[in-house]
Parts: structure tokens; sequence; C-alpha cells
């Protein structure tokens, strides 16, 4: 990918995307409703879900979030 395209690419901002300070603000609840039924999280956080698409640090984020809702404790 040449280095106009990569500016550009990260320069495009969906307009639904919310931005870190809220998404984060919500990733608890966008978390537990994606475990319960992805779709409808989308469609009740259009917005979080643009900014998870865009932003690669919160996306890791909601990773983490995800696995610890969903794997089981270790046992020790």
């Amino acid at each position: 990918m040449s280095l106009r395209a990569r500016l550009d690419e990260i320069l495009r901002t969906e307009p639904q995307d919310a931005g870190c300070v809220a998404a984060m603000d919500l990733l608890h609840i966008y978390a537990e409703m994606l475990v319960d039924d992805p779709g409808a999280a989308r469609r009740r956080h259009p917005e979080v879900a643009a900014h998870l698409r865009a932003c690669g640090p919160c996306g890791e984020d909601l990773e983490g979030l995800l696995a610890a809702i969903t794997e089981p404790p270790s046992q020790q």
C-alpha cells in the first residue's frame, strides 16, 4: 500500500464514528450485547461499531473484554 493510500485510510472516518471516549464509555455494554446477539449490538450502537472498525487500540480493548467475559476462569 502506498503512503498516500495509507494516509487516506487513516484520515477517513465514518460519520457515525463515536470516537474513543464515547466508545470506551459503552464498551462494557457493547461487549455483553455482542456475546448475546452481535447483530443487536451493532444495530443498537452503530456509532460504537463504526469506531471499532476504525480504531485498532479500541478493538484490542474489546477483544480483551470479550475474552474476560467469555472464557472460564483458570483452575489453580
